[in-house]
């Protein structure tokens, strides 16, 4: 499945905050979102899934324009989405969490179960009846990720996926990334990470203030010290 972003301008209240942002992700292609704190990368991925209201310009999913639809049709059609602030029921367990999930299996793509979950994610097999909220945050990430996978998406939407992670948990997400990429799956990631962008990435763009700057492969980016500097420094 492919998703094109051509020309998307999104707007909260009178604030103009996206720019004729353009982007595209392959089947079974990782891209990296790259940007300083603030620079769009949310943005950009709420407007993607519906959670902007004001939005201008062409979504498309294998070719149909997807802008005007609410955010339920949107998932349906195979898009999930891994906000940053994770989101899991605190109040149901790991189970539970990924029951909430579930979806119909998509035509083409081998469907996820908990079992399968649990093999990706290690560390959530052996917490199935842990509350939500008696997580760690890595842990609470993994969840994320493995119930939005039980809604069988095509295509995966993941805000700052490494944010606050360990160094090991890190390198965990890493590992299970380059998984979901084997099993065919689509992946958009926004990170600050230039290294843990580097593990996983065929290519990536660039933005800052609300406008893309930069888009190449990952070995290009890592090449070109001047877009690093200027737009990725902290």
């Amino acid at each position: 499945m492919k998703l094109e972003i051509r020309d998307l301008d999104s707007f909260y209240g009178p604030a103009h905050i996206l720019h004729q942002v353009s982007l595209e992700i392959g089947p079974g292609e990782v891209v990296a979102l790259l940007g300083r704190n603030g620079a769009g990368k949310s943005t950009t991925f709420r407007s993607i899934i519906g959670l902007v209201a004001d939005r201008r310009g062409a979504i498309r999913l294998d070719g149909a324009d997807i802008i005007r639809l609410p955010v339920y049709e949107i998932a349906r059609h195979g898009i999930g989405y891994v906000p940053e602030d994770r989101r899991v029921f605190t109040d149901l367990t790991v189970a539970e969490n990924l029951e909430v999930g579930r979806r119909p299996p998509r035509e083409g793509l081998k469907p996820w179960t908990p079992e399968r979950l649990y093999e990706l994610f290690p560390n959530l097999a052996a917490m199935p009846g842990r509350l939500g909220g008696r997580m760690s945050g890595g842990e609470q990430q993994m969840l994320t990720i493995a119930r939005t996978l039980m809604g069988n998406p095509a295509i995966v939407l993941l805000d700052e996926p490494s944010e606050g992670l360990a160094p090991k948990i890190v390198e965990d997400m890493a590992r299970a990334i380059l998984r979901l990429k084997q099993e065919g799956l689509s992946i958009l990631l926004s990170e600050q990470n230039l290294h843990f962008a580097r593990l996983i990435a065929d290519r990536a763009y660039v933005i800052e203030s609300g406008a893309i700057r930069y888009s190449g492969t990952m070995a290009e980016l890592e090449a070109d010290s001047a877009v690093q500097t200027e737009y990725l420094a902290l």
